[in-house]
């Protein structure tokens, strides 16, 4: 597990899906973290799963710098994954930004 530091940029993306497409918005989400973790840029990605809505899922990204975000999304996986999970949302994905204050672990 990488190591976060004070500075690093974290974001959490809330997405809501439809409840017919889990399992494919899981699938794809995967393929789309196991491609984001070898960016430069990334530090962490997760996928995240409400217990007690399934539909429900939280992507936390954390970047290294703040242009990491912008790169990331310049990758043919995150288009790819895009494309392919953009009708599987029940409503748009939102995303909130941070940047952590510490402490490094």
């Amino acid at each position: 597990m990488a190591t976060v530091q004070p500075g690093y940029i974290w974001v959490q993306v809330n997405i809501h899906v439809k409840p017919e497409c889990v399992e494919a918005f899981k699938a794809a989400s995967r393929a789309n973290a196991e491609c984001s973790v070898r960016e430069a840029g990334v530090a962490r990605f997760d996928l995240i799963q409400q217990k007690e809505d399934h539909t429900r899922f939280c992507l936390i990204e954390v970047y290294r710098d703040a242009s990491a975000p912008a790169a990331h999304k310049a990758t043919a996986h995150y288009a790819t994954w895009r494309q392919t999970v953009e009708s599987m949302m029940a409503e748009p994905r939102s995303a909130v930004t941070f940047e952590c204050c510490g402490p490094a672990h």
